[in-house]
């Protein structure tokens, strides 16, 4: 397996993967782990986006 850097989850021309969770001009960011074998992709949020979605007004809590 490998991990990359952190990446952004979009805005601008792409979507917003984690709307909300970013700063003013910013968006959030992903870490991205890739199996070299298959090629199956995790994404990961950063720890900054997950301690803002409690207060987020875009998400909610699921059971």
């Amino acid at each position: 397996m490998y991990s990359s850097d952190e990446v952004s989850s979009g805005g601008g021309y792409a979507p917003n993967y984690l709307p909300g969770l970013g700063g003013f001009l910013s968006s959030a960011k992903f870490t991205v782990v890739v199996c070299k074998d298959c090629g199956l992709s995790r994404f990961f949020a950063s720890k900054e986006a997950r301690d803002k979605i409690s207060e987020s007004a875009t998400w909610r809590k699921i059971r």
